[in-house]
């Protein structure tokens, strides 16, 4: 290292990672000897770092809660993977505004030698649209209400809140991020039902700063349960539709998100699926090539119909392989 005072910063720097790091392992970074950390260590100390030390096989030493915020420090991996992570966040739906502050914060105080990398990748870096499985605009998530939630299932606390006019109260478990929208996986404490809501939809009331006592998901995996409860309970709007096949024949043509899938008998089942439209629906029901019907909603079928005419007058002014 060239001074001490460039030592010291390194050795904060190693100590924000958060994991717990050996002497051994700080000697051999920073090119020094197991003295020369510890007395950094007290030297940090003093300027009111709160430096936390455990022993044994798996202690070391790590930057504890409290003292003075350190100063922010990246190495250029790290510049890189923030300006990369802060460039697609800008791109999220309710924290744009946000995640371009702080990537302008960060460029500020970059060094000079950094800023031109940094620069070359914020101003190269384009994102293609990734709305385009629907004519409906991304939901806006507030950020505050992300929080809260986030804060509940760290908490283990009950959470309250409005959902499509109606009062929930649940034990929230784990949040989601799919195509553009935020999930909540929760239990409601009194039936004990598992459920999954589009936090988007939601309006949170006061925090009830009450604990529960968790209770495992069955199956355990958060992900695969809201997955195949959005297609039921995760759009704008749903329909229920009545198909000339086999329940195994649709399941092995759709996505677990794009509906649930009820048989009947061999040859007919009932698929209930979602959209952000019902213009998205009667377009994405005819990838089925399968014959159906429409049990739900009544509005679907004009939809259709308008679909079915605008085919039927593409094929009849088309002209075939033979001229014909």
């Amino acid at each position: 290292m060239s001074s001490p005072s460039a030592r010291l910063l390194a050795l904060l720097s190693l100590l924000q990672t958060g994991s717990a790091r050996t002497g051994t392992e700080l000697a051999a970074r920073l090119g020094v000897s197991g003295r020369t950390v510890r007395t950094d260590i007290e030297r940090l100390r003093e300027l009111g770092y709160p430096v936390d030390a455990t022993r044994g096989p798996v202690g070391g030493y790590r930057l504890g809660a409290g003292g003075r915020l350190p100063p922010l420090l990246l190495d250029d991996e790290e510049a890189v993977a923030v300006t990369v992570g802060l460039q697609v966040a800008a791109g999220v739906t309710g924290i744009a505004e946000a995640g371009a502050r702080a990537r302008a914060k960060i460029e500020q105080v970059l060094p000079t030698r950094l800023r031109p990398m940094v620069q070359a990748l914020g101003s190269t870096i384009d994102r293609g649209q990734e709305n385009i499985d629907t004519d409906a605009p991304d939901p806006e998530v507030d950020a505050a209400v992300l929080g809260a939630v986030a804060a509940a299932i760290r908490d283990v606390e009950w959470l309250r809140f409005d959902y499509q006019e109606t009062a929930r109260l649940v034990e929230p478990y784990r949040l989601l991020s799919w195509q553009r929208r935020w999930h909540l996986v929760a239990r409601d404490p009194e039936l004990g039902e598992w459920a999954t809501y589009r936090v988007d939809w939601m309006s949170l009331r006061m925090p009830t700063r009450r604990r529960f006592e968790p209770h495992p998901l069955p199956g355990g995996d958060y992900t695969a349960f809201a997955m195949r409860t959005i297609a039921a309970s995760g759009w704008a709007v749903h329909a229920r539709l009545r198909i000339a096949a086999a329940a195994e024949s649709v399941l092995d043509r759709i996505n677990p998100t794009v509906g649930v899938v009820e048989p009947i008998d061999e040859e007919t089942c009932v698929l209930v699926t979602g959209a952000d439209s019902l213009d998205t629906v009667a377009a994405y029901i005819g990838m089925l090539m399968m014959d159906f019907t429409v049990e739900s909603p009544a509005e679907l079928v004009p939809r259709l119909r308008l679909l079915s005419e605008r085919y039927a007058r593409a094929v009849a002014g088309s002209v075939d392989a033979n001229g014909s």
